[in-house]
């Protein structure tokens, strides 16, 4: 059966999940560029509801199903056998057959990525039920990354799911218990909500958004209170120096706001998968 040759052939496994990865990946693209949009439409047909104003747009045919995938410069339709992830990028030569416009390279690339992060899921966890959970996992981070690099926006619709999700698990003490889950999602949320009060008492101003206390909640759901320590250290200290780096290049200023989701993504994910060692590395440090 397939199950058990998976199960006994770790070269297999890594090697057919990296490919669903690539897949995913292609779809996650997709999530990364319409959800925002909806999330958009949504907060102004609210807005001018709320306000009792003419509604000017609410589309129901723009989601994640509809429209079909196009071109964005000549609007034709793509076709199946130019969507395939990767293999058609190359075929094509990075440009639209028709109107021969430029195709993103990011495209790919998120394709590969989230290939690649796949695989090293696979290779850490294995055949298991832990293995489908923390794909579900890294690909809801990879999105919400690319969201906020794009938007500055965190969507509640994958946040907010995933850490019911994250508590529904402990129960099965699959990454971790329910007792550590609940503090870690509280705790999770209430930390950076502090940091965020304090900042803004003594500022005047917002240095985060709620989405990121939310985010660090789904991830104390999924992976309990004592991680999140390391979590906020390896994100401040990473964010920090792309940051200080980005300025020092000229590519970002200094006043400019730099979206802090993808450093707790990343964090939260090398948490996932190396957390006890560099928990440990952690402790170490502080306790010097």
């Amino acid at each position: 059966m397939l199950f058990d040759t998976l199960q006994h052939s770790p070269s297999l496994l890594i090697s057919l999940v990296f490919v669903i990865g690539i897949l995913v990946g292609s779809f996650l693209n997709l999530v990364i560029y319409r959800l925002p949009i909806m999330m958009q439409s949504e907060w102004r047909y609210e807005c001018e509801t709320f306000l009792q104003l003419a509604v000017t747009h609410q589309s129901t045919h723009f989601n994640l199903a509809l429209p079909a995938s196009h071109c964005p410069h000549c609007k034709t339709s793509i076709k199946a056998y130019d969507n395939i992830p990767l293999l058609s990028f190359c075929l094509l030569a990075g440009k639209c057959r028709h109107c021969q416009s430029p195709i993103s390279i990011r495209y790919p690339l998120i394709e590969l990525f989230t290939g690649l992060c796949s695989a090293v899921i696979a290779w850490r966890f294995g055949f298991s039920m832990t293995l489908l959970f923390a794909l579900l996992l890294t690909w809801s981070l990879i999105a919400q990354s690319f969201i906020d690099i794009d938007h500055q926006l965190l969507a509640d619709s994958i946040s907010l799911p995933m850490t019911w999700l994250g508590l529904l698990l402990s129960v099965f003490s699959l990454f971790t218990n329910s007792h550590d889950s609940i503090i870690g999602a509280i705790a999770g949320y209430l930390s950076l909500w502090t940091v965020y009060q304090l900042f803004k008492f003594a500022t005047g101003k917002q240095g985060m958004g709620y989405g990121d206390f939310k985010l660090l909640a789904m991830l104390g759901a999924w992976l309990g209170w004592q991680y999140l320590p390391l979590i906020i250290f390896l994100s401040s200290v990473v964010g920090a120096v792309i940051g200080v780096g980005m300025v020092l290049s000229k590519h970002h200023k200094l006043n400019q706001t730099i979206p802090f989701g993808p450093y707790l993504a990343a964090a939260g994910w090398l948490a996932l998968i190396w957390g006890a060692e560099l928990n440990q590395i952690y402790l170490n440090l502080i306790a010097i």
